[in-house]
């Protein structure tokens, strides 16, 4: 997942930069000497002097962000005052460019905050969240709904054929983001916009907080050893350290973000199974459920407002997908074979089930603990004989970086002289083959109290030639943390995540663009996911598994035999995986084709409803996502575009199999790529850089095959 800073309204205003009204009290030169010190000592209000501006992480306290956010929203009211209130005629330079280069503070705060708020979230953190959320927005509408501003980009936009290629794309996207948030609307319409705005706002911030409070409060607490059997010794001590670090007495299971519980693929005891996957399925509904009403209601509302049908339509207008229903015939047209192919994994997993003296049908509780039964039969693979081979240093150094060296020339240096914002973060500074630096890259894979769950990459300081910078981006991991002294063995799962994290970053890393609004991973939705997910498939090359899947105790490399088995069963339960998959897309969908005049009372029926409208209601399946802690859709900026997963891996699987038969691993391969994906960031028409580098439009022929739905 790309993370966004926040709402995407947000982020916008960030891009672009704009006026807010200042707060009461200015900070200018009658600010009293107490301010004037604590403004001294506010390492956010400077740019960084580290190396590539990285944040100064161990000299940013708390209490310096609010302050920081004050002084940056009255510095961009005066730098858009003047740009909206210059008497020249509007030109690209005193409108278009102005704005990109104006509000350096604000962006430089908001970026931090943001990043950090998902990682070492605590009280205080939420409550400043929660104060400076709605200011933002706020100050996101004083720019879009700004008239006189308008009327300036608006010149520019009609005039933008004279502009060369890069600063016409800027024009054209910053013309497209001021209508799409109301600009042509009347006042009164404007007003109503703003105030929808800012309780959008509020209640994503408020789900968002719902749910990191669910990993604190929503654990399992076990007692008696004897009902974790089916679990390592390894696995229990963490369990154990986790409870000790909780001060609680016995075993601590923790949730992950998703439906389905990792854990339940170990464990023997059927009820402690229902227990775990209940918890998960029903966790915030009671404080997530009328949040989720009242914000479909709200988008719906808004979109009305600015003339379309329901908040997909206007949410997807601008995305490579364009309409609702090019969106809903993608998903339509894989779910019945999904389906299909799930319920014969089902009927598989029930013969093993009825074996093993539990009768019935296969519960949801009971499909990972019997489908690597059944995994095991079927090509006699045990992932506790697998996982000691897939050591979190080695996948990541000898695996991801080893990849990366053969398909782009780069290498990465560990930095030790940098701060790190945790204390389980490494730092890299990457480089390219003739010894030139590209930038910073942190890798923070644990899971933590305070830390947003999931897995997702982001960006400290965004590539931009016009403010000479170059990227510093990280990506976050969500893996259990080993018992002190013990080593981090990944799952298949965890290690093909990690690749597909780096692929955001190299994203982020590789952009030689000028605009920071254009740069990087600032792309559509339904195209950010193809990078990443066009990464994962590395992770199963034959040559990288072969360097990296070595026995973490004596360095041999993982069998041949044992390697095959692993190959083969890349595309088993892929039934399971796209279903759960497609009913989290659908959802999602749903909940957004709602107009402005319709009315939901019931989050649980509407889910049923949705899923049985497109044939995926299928009880041992359930989405990977339920509503409540559907963090993707209500919090994370993906509303109306869960689908981008589904649309983008078929972009990366087409273009993961075109290289494959150029070549594969090859340098050829990924200087093209880097060249043609990569590093062009938005500056350019996406599908016609797909076609620069592929030769033709993506079919979905390849993606069939990659989640094992046709031969």
């Amino acid at each position: 997942m790309r993370k966004s800073l926040m709402a995407t309204a947000i982020a916008a205003a960030l891009a672009l930069t704009a006026c807010s009204p200042a707060k009461e009290e200015s900070h200018s030169a009658t600010a009293s000497a107490e301010e004037k010190t604590v403004q001294a000592e506010n390492v956010l209000l400077k740019p960084s002097t580290l190396d590539y501006q990285a944040p100064d992480f161990d000299k940013i306290e708390t209490a310096n962000y609010e302050p920081a956010f004050e002084l940056g929203m009255e510095e961009h009211t005066a730098e858009i005052d003047a740009i909206a209130g210059n008497e020249a005629p509007a030109t690209f330079e005193n409108t278009i460019l102005a704005m990109e280069k104006s509000g350096e503070l604000l962006t430089r705060v908001a970026t931090i905050f943001f990043n950090l708020s998902s990682i070492i979230s605590d009280k205080e953190i939420q409550r400043i969240e929660a104060e400076m959320s709605p200011r933002l927005t706020a100050h996101s509408d004083s720019i879009h709904l700004n008239s006189k501003l308008f009327e300036r980009v608006k010149t520019v936009y009609e005039n933008k054929d004279s502009l060369n290629k890069e600063d016409k794309r800027l024009t054209e996207k910053t013309y497209e983001q001021f209508v799409r948030a109301g600009a042509n609307l009347t006042e009164e319409q404007k007003a109503k916009v703003r105030g929808i705005n800012e309780q959008i706002t509020k209640l994503q911030t408020q789900f968002s907080q719902n749910i990191l409070a669910s990993f604190k409060n929503d654990t399992i607490i076990v007692t008696d050893e004897s009902e974790l059997a089916g679990l390592s010794d390894s696995d229990k001590a963490s369990l154990k350290s986790a409870a000790e670090g909780a001060d609680k007495e016995g075993y601590m299971i923790s949730l992950v973000n998703t439906t389905r519980q990792p854990i339940l693929t170990s464990l023997e005891n059927r009820e402690l199974r229902k227990k775990i996957w209940e918890k998960s399925a029903n966790r915030a509904m009671d404080v997530n459920g009328p949040i989720i009403l009242e914000l479909t209601h709200l988008r719906a509302e808004k979109a009305a407002l600015l003339g379309y049908p329901n908040w997909a339509s206007y949410a997807i207008e601008n995305q490579m997908a364009k309409k609702p229903e090019n969106v809903f015939k993608i998903l339509d047209d894989l779910a019945p074979q999904a389906v299909e192919k799930a319920k014969e994994e089902a009927a598989a997993i029930e013969e093993v089930m009825h074996a093993d003296g539990v009768t019935g049908d296969v519960q949801p509780w009971d499909w990972a603990y019997y489908a690597e039964k059944v995994r095991k039969a079927k090509y006699d693979l045990d992932d506790s004989e697998v996982k000691p081979y897939f050591e979190l240093n080695s996948v990541l150094e000898n695996g991801l970086f080893f990849a990366m060296e053969k398909l782009y020339g780069i290498t990465f240096k560990e930095r030790t002289d940098l701060p790190v914002y945790v204390e389980d973060a490494r730092l890299f500074e990457v480089f390219n083959e003739d010894g030139s630096n590209i930038g910073l890259f942190y890798f923070d894979p644990y899971a933590r109290e305070g830390k947003s769950g999931g897995a997702w990459m982001s960006e400290f300081v965004t590539q931009s030639f016009m403010n000479g910078t170059k990227p510093v981006v990280y990506n976050e991991l969500n893996i259990v943390k080993p018992a002190p002294g013990e080593p981090t063995l990944l799952s298949f799962d965890e290690t093909t995540t990690l690749f597909h994290e780096f692929g955001h970053a190299d994203h982020g890393l590789f952009s030689l663009v000028k605009y920071p609004s254009l740069a990087g991973t600032n792309t559509a939705r339904d195209f950010v996911e193809f990078p990443s997910q066009f990464n994962e498939d590395w992770a199963i090359d034959p040559a990288v598994l072969a360097n990296y899947a070595k026995h973490y105790k004596t360095g041999e490399p993982i069998p041949q035999a044992l390697l095959d088995k692993v190959m083969k069963a890349v595309s088993f339960n892929q039934g399971f995986n796209t279903v759960e998959y497609l009913a989290a897309a659908l959802l999602d969908m749903e909940w957004h084709m709602i107009g402005a005049d319709e009315e939901v009372k019931d989050v649980a029926a509407f889910e049923k409803a949705a899923l049985e409208k497109h044939g995926i209601d299928y009880a041992p399946v359930p989405p990977r996502y339920k509503s409540a802690y559907f963090s993707h859709t209500f919090a994370g900026g993906y509303s109306a575009g869960y689908y981008a997963y589904l649309w983008t891996e078929v972009l990366a699987a087409d273009a993961f199999a075109h290289m494959a038969e150029n070549g594969g691993l090859t340098r050829e391969n990924g200087d093209l790529f880097r060249k043609e994906i990569l590093s062009k960031g938005n500056s350019e028409d996406l599908m016609e850089n797909y076609v620069e580098f592929r030769g033709q439009e993506p079919t979905v022929d390849a993606l069939m095959k990659r989640r094992g739905l046709t031969d």
